[in-house]
Order: structure tokens, then sequence, then C-alpha cells
């Protein structure tokens, strides 16, 4: 494919066992070029460059950000890393795409939004639930009035991550809480304001000593800025007996989704003012490839999946379609000089979300406030 110099952004895809999905989408997209990887491991960093056919190949990150052709990066790090990554992004002048969470603490979070502010550069965090096609099929119904005013969301993500690489045994549940958070803050373009959160249960002892929390389970409840509205949403790593599933209720006056219990059945809408065994309606939410360029349209199906095995993808079944999504907004942002969604305010106000929460059940559900710079 021929592609206008002018319009095209180069990125560099910091991470690739996740990112390196991202690399076939962005090789495909008008208005990209792979114009470098960068992982620790040599070996795999050269086995991914073979397979795609990219030159510039870096082990060290801090080269990545001196190279002057590089217009931002793509950062699918440990989560531990995300935030130390996209500040010295941001320092050396490079936009960022981040993988979720923005960052593990309310102070790195507000480290990132000043830095956007200050620079004027660009930030997403690619949160991919945002951009499924089960959040874009509702929010378009939403749009057209169909379901109404909305009366309550409700989002749930359980998933034992027995197995996983091992920082996630450090991880707190609440702390990677933006794949329930997200979708009910961002149907109704909304801010959480305060946050009121309860643990249940226990782990066992060596996950507790790991990531210093006890809890199983934590059950939070959202108050939306200046709406009606509340949110819950709830998470599990480790401990719990529950198939992998990623959420997203929404109940409105004249029409609710609910998401199907069990992983690749069909959803449920259920219609008001219906014979009651009417109400419930089994729906199969279509796929929204028709909103992105052509040449990257085949990705939102799980077969142009380069490791299909990856246990990310096989829950959820490929993101739900949402990566040539993110990469195409991104983009988008770059070349009409915007800030793309979620921007970094949004993306603090998501992440903060959850750790406040954690806080507010540390505190036996006492109510903690979302911190204002996230509230701009």
């Amino acid at each position: 494919m021929n592609k206008s110099v002018s319009e095209v952004k180069n990125v560099a895809m910091i991470g690739l066992g996740f990112g390196a999905e991202f690399i076939p989408i962005y090789q495909a997209h008008p208005n990209a070029n792979v114009a470098a990887i960068c992982r620790r491991n040599e070996a795999e960093l050269n086995k991914v460059g073979d397979t795609f056919g990219i030159q510039k190949r870096y082990t060290n990150y801090d080269d990545v950000l001196a190279d002057s052709d590089i217009d931002f990066v793509h950062i699918n790090s440990p989560i531990p890393d995300h935030a130390a990554m996209s500040l010295k992004a941001l320092d050396a002048g490079k936009h960022v795409m981040c993988t979720v969470p923005m960052a593990t603490t309310i102070d790195e979070c507000r480290q990132v939004v000043e830095s956007v502010q200050a620079t004027g550069l660009k930030y997403m965090m690619a949160e991919t639930v945002v951009y499924s096609r089960e959040f874009l099929f509702i929010r378009e119904m939403y749009r057209r009035g169909e379901l109404g005013d909305i009366q309550h969301l409700a989002a749930s993500h359980p998933q034992d991550m027995d197995g996983w690489p091992s920082y996630w045994e450090r991880m707190i549940p609440m702390h990677y809480a933006t794949h329930v958070v997200s979708p009910c803050l961002g149907l109704i373009d909304g801010r959480a304001e305060y946050v009121s959160c309860f643990g249940s249960g226990k782990v066992r002892d060596d996950i507790a000593e790991k990531s210093g929390n006890r809890f199983a389970v934590e059950s939070c409840h959202v108050k939306v800025k200046d709406q009606d509205l509340t949110a819950h949403i709830w998470r599990f790593l480790y401990d719990v007996a529950r198939q992998y599933r990623e959420s997203f209720d929404v109940y409105g006056t004249k029409k609710s989704f609910e998401w199907t219990l069990v992983e690749n059945e069909p959803h449920v809408i259920h219609t008001a003012k219906k014979p009651e065994d009417e109400i419930p309606e089994k729906v199969e939410v279509p796929d929204f490839a028709h909103l992105l360029p052509e040449p990257i349209q085949r990705f939102t199906m799980p077969a142009e999946i380069h490791d299909s095995e990856h246990l990310s993808f096989v829950q959820g079944g490929g993101h739900g379609g949402s990566h040539p999504h993110m990469v195409h907004e991104f983009l988008s942002a770059l070349l009409e000089d915007r800030h793309p969604w979620p921007n970094a305010v949004t993306s603090a106000n998501w992440t903060c979300v959850g750790l406040c929460a954690h806080e507010s059940a540390l505190k036996g559900g006492e109510i903690v406030r979302l911190p204002g710079f996230t509230l701009q």
C-alpha cells in the first residue's frame, strides 16, 4: 500500500508479547508506520522483527526515545512500568498510547496529566472495553434514544489470574478496574466523583503477602458527578470459582442490556411495557468494522489474532474487536490535532476510581472522593 508521507505517523512498539498483536494493524493502517520495536529480550525482539519485517530494533527504551524519527510510542509493558515509561516518553517529546491502567498510584496519574498539560502532547489509555463491539452496540442504542433515560449501570470482571505472569500476584483487584469503570462512565460521558467500596472474603496467604491485600473480592459503588446515577462494579483475581467474565449491564427506562452469564452465549435485551414472557430477548451483537478504514477492518475478527492461544484473547473473544478501533482513534487524534478518547484526564479518572476504591475498602466502605485533577 502506498502511504502519503505527510500523513504517516511513526510508532515504536514497546513490549512485544500482547503488544505484537498491534503491529499488523499499524502496518495496514494508511496513516501509520511501525518504525521500531523494543523488547528487553533480544532473541524475542529479533523473532518479532523478522516476522513483521521491522529493521529498527531496540532493547533499551531510552534509545527509542532518543530516536528523532519516532512520533509516538505504544506501550504494552508490564503494569508497574506504565507510568514511568509514559512520563519518560512525554519528557522526550513523544506522544503516548499506553495499555491499561494508566498507573498504580494516584500521584503517578497526576504526574502524567500534568505532563500532558505542560507539553501539549497527546496521551491515550488503550482501554479495550470502550472500543469493543458490545460497547459500540450499546452506545449506538443509547444515542438513538432506544434505552430511554439511564437508571443504573453495572459491570463485573471476575478473572482467575493463576498461571499468569508473577507480577499479577502483587496486584490488588481494584487497581486493575478500568475494564469495568470505563464502560459505565464512558457511555454517559461522566466522571466519577466519589466511591464506596467493600472487601469480601480472603485470598490465600502467599497472595495476601505479595500484594498486601487480603480481600478476595472488591465491590464498589461509583457516584457519577453532576448526574443522578451510580454504577456498581466488582473485581477479583484469585481464589473465587467463576468463569472469566468482562461484563457491562445498562438499565434504562425503555430498554436494558444485560451481559450473558456464560461466555460465548447471547446477551439479553429487556424491553419495558411488554407481556412478562416477551420482555427478555436474546441478541447477537453485530461487528462495527464499518467504522474503520477498509485496510484494517478485518482486524476486528478473532481470526486475525496472531497469538490466538494467549489467554487475553481466548477470554473475551479477542477483546471484542477493539484493537483496530483504538489504533484508528489515536492516529486520527494525531492527524486532527485533538485529544484522543480517552484523554489523559479521563484516563486518570477511570484509573483512580479503582485506586480510591481500594482505599475505601481498607476503611470499611468509607466514602473516598476522586482527586480534583481527574475532574477537570
